[in-house]
């Protein structure tokens, strides 16, 4: 009986050991698929949101002030 717990023993230890390299093995493919999508959208100049985020805010601002001004323009021209 003592020499089937040690079997065991053993081969619980290797299957540990197995998912541990598995473990580092998927870690390093993520890794790596990252860094390439990565540099594929750094290739294509693609903006980050926060960039975005600022341009649409610069928009909706120039938009608001020409609106301003059209009604302002409207308000001199009926006079």
């Amino acid at each position: 009986m003592q020499t089937n717990n040690k079997i065991f023993d053993d081969l619980s230890k290797i299957m540990t050991n197995a998912m541990g390299v598995a473990q580092g093995a998927k870690d390093e493919a993520e890794n790596a698929v990252k860094g390439v999508v990565d540099r594929w959208l750094a290739d294509r100049d693609f903006v980050t949101r926060e960039e975005f985020d600022a341009v649409r805010a610069m928009a909706q601002k120039a938009r608001e002030e020409n609106e301003a001004l059209k009604a302002r323009l409207d308000a001199l021209e009926a006079k």
